[in-house]
């Protein structure tokens, strides 16, 4: 099944859907890297990685069983999710939200990120209609974020407007990834095998096991998309290839309230923010922006994060 020919067909340029998306998803990514978020959680009282990680980002569902988040995220093992059991006893979801948004503000402060007031309310007023006209049926995770009270700091509520549709589409992309049949395992190992997410954080972070990878690799290979050992095909490579461009058909229609001209000035105001923030030194990968390639950034960031503090300290810089 090919869900893209059940969304509604837009006039919108695909390149410039692809672009909007991949700076979206650039310049929000820089809350799973900076040191101002353990701080934060370690305030309070969680000092792992993992279970802070789900707590921030699922904290807009409320104080939710682990299983849901499970759910939301999807390409997530059971037995990784589990390890957030615990955390909305350590804090209030409410709390958790207070304390991502005081890293954001740290870190922005930290790194410098040079956007006027000027250049933060022009953005705002591109990204705003889209925040409220968006189409939240089946979209979770974009809905409980859209549901936050937007934070007093114009930057800070800025990046929080960027988290709703970076959301949004990773929310569209589970959609298409059921239709088209690949679960949470399989789409793990595809993306391996693709060269789109390194094999060896995959394991560390999702934690699918070897019998759970293998019976994955086995559906792949039955498929024609992987070789029996492992190496993705080329029907594999543009299978893959294929999903992400059915999940920017999906998202086109977000973008239409302001059109293709909106959307590419949107992206030019917004990119400063991901360019501080590679500036300072704070990703040991090139982040995918334009037609480049990177690993899976929470992957990474989860990995780098479960590191000693020295370590930390040495990969950030």
């Amino acid at each position: 099944m090919h869900p893209a020919g059940t969304f509604a067909r837009t006039a919108m340029d695909p390149h410039a859907v692809r672009e909007v998306s991949l700076t979206i998803n650039a310049t929000h990514l820089f809350v799973y890297f900076i040191p101002e978020a353990p701080e934060e959680a370690a305030k309070l009282g969680v000092t792992e990685y993992g279970p802070a990680y789900f707590a921030f980002r699922a904290a807009p569902m409320g104080a939710v069983p682990w299983q849901v988040t499970l759910a939301a995220f999807y390409n997530f093992s059971p037995r990784s999710v589990r390890a957030m059991a615990g955390v909305w006893d350590a804090a209030t979801p409410e709390e958790w939200q207070a304390a991502r948004f005081a890293a954001v503000d740290r870190a922005v402060r930290r790194v410098g990120v040079s956007l006027t007031a000027d250049r933060i309310a022009e953005a705002r007023s591109l990204i705003d209609p889209v925040v409220a006209s968006a189409d939240y049926a089946g979209k979770t995770m974009a809905a409980a974020n859209a549901s936050v009270p937007l934070p007093a700091d114009p930057l800070v509520a800025l990046w929080q407007q960027i988290t709703v549709l970076r959301e949004w589409r990773g929310d569209a992309h589970i959609t298409v990834l059921a239709a088209n049949g690949l679960g949470p395992c399989d789409c793990n190992v595809l993306q391996t095998a693709t060269g789109h997410f390194p094999a060896a954080i995959a394991r560390a972070t999702r934690l699918w096991d070897d019998e759970e990878v293998a019976a994955a690799t086995t559906r792949l290979v039955a498929r024609g998309w992987l070789d029996a050992d492992g190496t993705a095909t080329d029907l594999g490579i543009a299978a893959r290839e294929r999903i992400e461009a059915e999940t920017d058909e999906h998202c086109a229609a977000l973008w239409t309230p302001i059109g293709d001209a909106g959307v590419r000035r949107l992206t030019s105001l917004i990119v400063p923010i991901h360019d501080a923030f590679t500036a300072a030194g704070t990703y040991p990968f090139r982040v995918e922006t334009g037609d480049t390639r990177s690993a899976d950034p929470e992957a990474v960031g989860q990995a780098r994060f479960s590191c000693s503090r020295d370590e930390r300290a040495r990969s950030a810089g």
